[in-house]
């Protein structure tokens, strides 16, 4: 039986995208059964309706905390029975007690190598900084921002003729490729986290 994940998105959903793909293509063998989104506005929502994929709008400041914002949330996902949480620029830190309800089981993508440039704006962070390589980290979720053990990383390297937006192209090419690989990893048992095996159930 295919497992169900979850795909956490704010933004445009280029990752979104690109895991629906690795699913439709066979390269990762699991159910995309929803997508939890915080923006209204958020151009992922109408990738995730032309795939034919469930999507739960929860905007923040139609919950009186943000406890209660979370708690609604994670009745959601376990009423999905969802295996394993993918966030995929979801721009909102999870709390510990979103993190302990599926503790080991939330992946993070970040366009940088993990330690260095931590935050929301690591690709240009990186670029300014005049770093000669960058990357692409996943990680799984701990309390702390991004944060948390290593599942895959990958260099980039900063060419003297790159722009911003040329880095961050490469950047994202690399992500649409490692992520895939990562989740797959992870629904098969091949992902240790503090000495067990992150391996959601069947």
């Amino acid at each position: 039986m295919k497992k169900n994940i979850a795909i956490f998105a704010s933004g445009n959903g280029s990752n979104f995208v690109a895991l629906v793909k690795a699913v439709k293509q066979r390269r990762l063998d699991c159910r995309i059964s929803l997508l939890v989104c915080d923006n209204p506005h958020a151009p992922v929502l109408e990738k995730a309706r032309k795939a034919g994929i469930e999507t739960l709008l929860v905007e923040r400041p139609a919950f009186a905390s943000r406890r209660a914002f979370e708690e609604a949330v994670i009745r959601y996902l376990k009423a999905a029975d969802i295996k394993l949480i993918v966030l995929a620029g979801f721009m909102r830190v999870l709390s510990p007690l979103l993190v302990n309800a599926f503790r080991g089981k939330i992946i993070n993508i970040h366009p940088a190598l993990l330690p260095a440039f931590k935050g929301a704006h690591a690709i240009a962070d990186a670029f300014h900084y005049g770093v000669k390589i960058t990357g692409v980290t996943v990680h799984v979720v701990d309390e702390e921002v991004d944060h948390g053990p290593i599942i895959l990383q990958e260099a980039v390297p900063i060419k003297p003729a790159d722009t911003l937006a040329s880095l961050e192209k490469r950047i994202h090419q690399v992500e649409h490729r490692l992520y895939p690989r990562a989740v797959r990893l992870c629904l098969e048992g091949k992902v240790k986290v503090a000495g067990r095996t992150l391996k959601p159930r069947s």
